[in-house]
């Protein structure tokens, strides 16, 4: 992840808040590119050992997702330098609510992909017992 300069005194609020806003999207981004390798090793393993379609067609998907949600906060990172530019307080809440609806989608999709490599992993778990 990209460490970024400390904040100083004299700095704007919106200046502050937007790097902090991009350093977040950066640990997002980066753990959903984790995520993506991960679910390439879930789906040979699946594929190697489990062979359960239902589950592979899962992991498809959330990987089909999961690029989506990569690709949505990159291009959200690239234009979080409007903030900047707000000069009122209905801005200023458009992108509060932005960057938390972000924050929601990421969070729901860690939450899902959690569930589903469990589901994985306690499947192979019960194959190896057989």
């Amino acid at each position: 992840m990209n460490v970024s300069q400390p904040f100083y005194a004299h700095e704007p609020d919106s200046r502050i808040m937007m790097e902090k806003d991009k350093v977040e999207i950066s640990g997002w981004t980066e753990h959903l590119e984790f995520i993506n390798e991960e679910l390439d090793y879930l789906m040979d393993i699946e594929d190697r050992m489990l062979n359960n379609s239902q589950l592979y067609q899962q992991l498809q998907e959330l990987q089909r997702e999961n690029r989506s949600h990569i690709g949505k906060l990159y291009k959200y990172k690239m234009n979080i330098g409007n903030i900047i530019e707000c000069d009122t307080a209905e801005c200023d809440a458009f992108y509060l609510h932005k960057h938390e609806a972000s924050r929601k989608l990421y969070l729901e999709h860690v939450k899902k992909y959690r569930s589903i490599k469990t589901q994985v992993l306690s499947q192979i778990l019960l194959h190896a017992k057989t």
